[in-house]
């Protein structure tokens, strides 16, 4: 698997290079995980009822293909793109999901602290606050979209929406949990997990 760091990137750009990619795949395409931050926006997946967006704080809601609700992507949060072929390693969907999660319960154990999944919502949390946020699009059996996890943000932006569509949802960051703040750091970390679950023999 090809690891990129694109740094800082807008969401948009983005996503439209996500779908090129995969829509000019070939079977030996190899897979990538790319690595970045954005800019403040809202994205808003394919199931996504407009009134989970509780109040317009001028921040642009992009309408995208992965499933779920609204999400908040921001400067501060670590982003993981999976770009996989899904029929080549023999990955479902589900599992594809449970070892995402995975990975950042991996991470999060490194600094000491217990994460856990809900049952019934995609993504990471530590007691009832989300830490990261999941979300998938599967196509022509490829992955695209991925995780996000919040390592050092403004989290305010937190409080214009129903987080990935439940009311009153809590989140919270890697700097309020651990103290940890460096973002490339946390990537890396982040992309090593990832690619050890995803080397995982599929049983």
């Amino acid at each position: 698997m090809i690891i990129k760091r694109l740094g800082r990137v807008d969401y948009p750009a983005t996503f439209a290079a996500m779908q090129e990619f995969t829509a000019a795949r070939r079977d030996d395409t190899a897979d990538e995980l790319w690595l970045c931050e954005h800019p403040p926006v809202f994205t808003q997946g394919l199931s996504g009822k407009p009134e989970h967006l509780l109040e317009d704080i001028g921040i642009a809601v992009v309408q995208v293909d992965r499933g779920g609700q609204i999400t908040y992507h921001g400067p501060g949060q670590v982003v993981a793109y999976l770009l996989l072929d899904l029929r080549r390693s023999g990955l479902k969907v589900r599992e594809l999901v449970r070892r995402i999660e995975q990975a950042v319960i991996d991470l999060l154990a490194g600094y000491g602290v217990n994460a856990a999944r809900l049952t019934g919502a995609p993504g990471v949390y530590v007691g009832n606050a989300k830490v990261a946020a999941l979300g998938l699009r599967v196509k022509h059996g490829c992955s695209y979209h991925g995780v996000s996890l919040n390592v050092d943000m403004d989290l305010t932006p937190y409080s214009a929406i129903n987080p990935c569509g439940y009311e009153g949802m809590a989140v919270t960051q890697l700097r309020d949990l651990t103290g940890e703040c460096n973002i490339a750091k946390v990537g890396d970390v982040l992309a090593g997990h990832l690619a050890a679950q995803l080397e995982r023999q599929t049983p």
